[in-house]
């Protein structure tokens, strides 16, 4: 009769002393299981975008051919995009937008974490608290009075009435606020003695060293613009002086969609996106790694 096994110090195995079935594989192996699955993963992500520019290769009588590739690529619907509305222009309206948007954002938001954190008073609780609360308000409730604001101030159909109602975000006050919170406050007491001024101490000594959080703030802020769609509707009249988002629904139509031109028109409006993160990546990397040491 076979006798129980029992762990070395001399009590019978439990189910947790067992060893999983994972981890008594070869660390080389379920290495390469972890890679297979990021792997796997990552063409998930990435199959999307690359059926988005291979359509927009595509010429008309193959939209809807079931080839990974088009049999002969054609650049014709990129001339469409381009001769049949002001795509340049809008992309450059677009991008106006987006970065004067991400830019105030950043300095509102920076000059508000800054009084928040060395403002010493009870109620710079009570206003971070409202500000919080503020973040949790949807745009529709806001959408109204905002509309109304534009249209008195002559804002309608301008790039201005697109970028003043987001120039200042609770999640740009709230983030930059949390990041600057960590910065070492004898840095700041040191500056203070030498007769520094809260604005020589903003500029040359907290801002310089919170680069990796506001690059981040400003990715964020930049994206969030350039994918803003309804804002852009309610304000837009001509289409010269409208954005991308706006573009792109004019392929939309009652009679169908325009596949090969919405494609290309959505590949060229990707591309700025993606300059923008490849130019700014090391920042964000460094930022939520920090932000995971913290």
């Amino acid at each position: 009769m076979p006798s129980m096994t029992t762990d070395r110090d001399g009590s019978p195995p439990t189910a947790s002393s067992r060893p999983r079935a994972y981890e008594t594989l070869p660390a080389r192996t379920r290495g390469a299981g972890v890679h297979l699955m990021m792997i796997v993963l990552s063409l998930l992500a990435i199959f999307p975008l690359y059926w988005m520019v291979a359509t927009s290769l595509r010429a008309e009588n193959d939209i809807f051919s079931t080839t990974l590739w088009p049999s002969a690529p054609s650049l014709e619907n990129y001339a469409f995009v381009l001769t049949k509305m002001p795509m340049l222009r809008i992309l450059l309206n677009t991008m106006v937008v987006a970065a004067a948007t991400a830019l105030f954002q950043a300095l509102t938001g920076l000059l508000a974490a800054y009084a928040l954190v060395r403002w010493r008073m009870r109620i710079a609780g009570v206003v971070h608290g409202l500000i919080a609360l503020s973040w949790l308000v949807p745009f529709q409730v806001t959408m109204i009075p905002n509309y109304v604001l534009a249209s008195r101030l002559g804002l309608l159909d301008t790039l201005s009435g697109l970028v003043v109602p987001n120039a200042v975000a609770a999640f740009a006050i709230l983030l930059l606020y949390h990041a600057m919170r960590s910065f070492p406050t004898e840095i700041l007491e040191a500056a203070r003695l030498d007769g520094a001024g809260h604005w020589r101490i903003l500029w040359q000594i907290v801002a310089p060293n919170m680069r990796a959080p506001i690059a981040s703030l400003g990715i964020l802020a930049f994206i969030s613009a350039w994918n803003e769609y309804f804002w852009p509707l309610l304000l837009s009249r001509k289409i010269e002086n409208s954005v991308v988002q706006i573009a792109l629904q004019t392929f939309m139509t009652q009679e169908g969609n325009l596949w090969g031109p919405l494609m290309a028109a959505a590949t060229l409006a990707s591309l700025p996106i993606l300059v923008i993160y490849l130019v700014l990546q090391r920042h964000v990397i460094d930022s939520f790694m920090k932000s995971g040491i913290r």
